[in-house]
Order: C-alpha cells, then sequence, then structure tokens
C-alpha cells in the first residue's frame, strides 16, 4: 500500500443535509467513503496531525468560541465545472468569515494551499464521477431545496493512518448568542 499523505481539517459539519445528499455523496464523493460527513470546508489542510498539540487546539479554541453560531441555507446546486457539483448556501459570508478568522491565526495554511483567488463556501455532493450520475443526483437534491441548518460547532477531521479514513480529533463549540 501506497502511504498516504496525512492530512487535517476544519470543517462544519452540516447533519440536516445527510438525509438530502448521504446516498449520493455515498455513491459520488471519495471522502464520504473515508469517514468525512455533509459538510462545508472552513480550512484544508490545516496542521499535519502529528503537529496537533494543546497549543493548536487551544488557539482554536479561543478562535472559535469568540465566533457567534449563525443559521444559514443551502438554497440551490452549483457546479466546479463538470467535475464538482455542490451546494450553495445563501449568504457565503459567514462560511468565509470563519475561514479567514482561522487562516489569519495560522497562515501557514492558506485555503486549499492557495489554489484558488476565490475560496467559494460550499457542500460537496460528488467529486470526478460520471457526468450522467452527478446530473441525476442534481435533480434529485432540486427536491429538497433549500436545506437549513445552523452552524453551532467546527469539528478538527484527521487523517491517522494510511488507509486514508478520517476521524473526528476535536469538536469546537461555536458561541450562542444569549447563552452564557
Amino acid at each position: 500500500m501506497v502511504p498516504v499523505l496525512r492530512r487535517s481539517a476544519l470543517v462544519l459539519e452540516v447533519p440536516e443535509a445527510e438525509a438530502a445528499v448521504g446516498r449520493h455523496r455515498d455513491v459520488l464523493d471519495a471522502s464520504a467513503r473515508l469517514g468525512v460527513p455533509a459538510h462545508v470546508t472552513v480550512l484544508f489542510p490545516f496542521v499535519p496531525p502529528a503537529q496537533i498539540d494543546p497549543v493548536v487546539v487551544a488557539e482554536l479554541q479561543r478562535i472559535l468560541a469568540g465566533t457567534a453560531a449563525f443559521d444559514y441555507r443551502l438554497t440551490r446546486t452549483a457546479w466546479f465545472g463538470d467535475e464538482v457539483l455542490w451546494l450553495a448556501p445563501e449568504d457565503p459570508q459567514p462560511f468565509r468569515i470563519l475561514t479567514e478568522l482561522v487562516h489569519t491565526a495560522f497562515p501557514a495554511f492558506p485555503p486549499y494551499e492557495g489554489q484558488f483567488d476565490d475560496v467559494v463556501p460550499h457542500l460537496t455532493v460528488a467529486d470526478g464521477c460520471d457526468l450522467a450520475d452527478m446530473q441525476a443526483a442534481e435533480r434529485a437534491l432540486e427536491q429538497h431545496l433549500p436545506l437549513r441548518g445552523r452552524a453551532r460547532k467546527v469539528t478538527l477531521m484527521v487523517q491517522t493512518d494510511d488507509s486514508g479514513t478520517w476521524t473526528r480529533h476535536t469538536t469546537f463549540p461555536l458561541a450562542e448568542p444569549g447563552r452564557s
């Protein structure tokens, strides 16, 4: 077996979408089969798992505990070329703010290794599969939109072995206004 580059990611899990997207992701998104839940990425790649220590965890806790939880709606499907089918948030700004906050604190880890000028918040449904299968998934998903949810926590996901499987390392609650 070829060794897997072990990585980590910060994601905002979207459990409200699982009923609509889960069966499509299981077939059309390899990351789902490796344990990644339906999510919007906050920062990927993040600190290599072997370097995640109490200092990194404490800094994430500090940043995210001071960031307000927010409601969101995933309102439409969209595409990156013919390769990736995704769900778009009605308002991407709260997701962008999370990414900016974490990246500012950890500047050595730019979103997607700096590959894109504009990082587009999205929930991937299908990636690199047969176009007809992805289009069928899109048609099926449209009847479930909009999907509503509340961003309450950010999850640090890690790959810790050569299988490529992702596991939850730590969850960081966002601040709930009006609660102390």
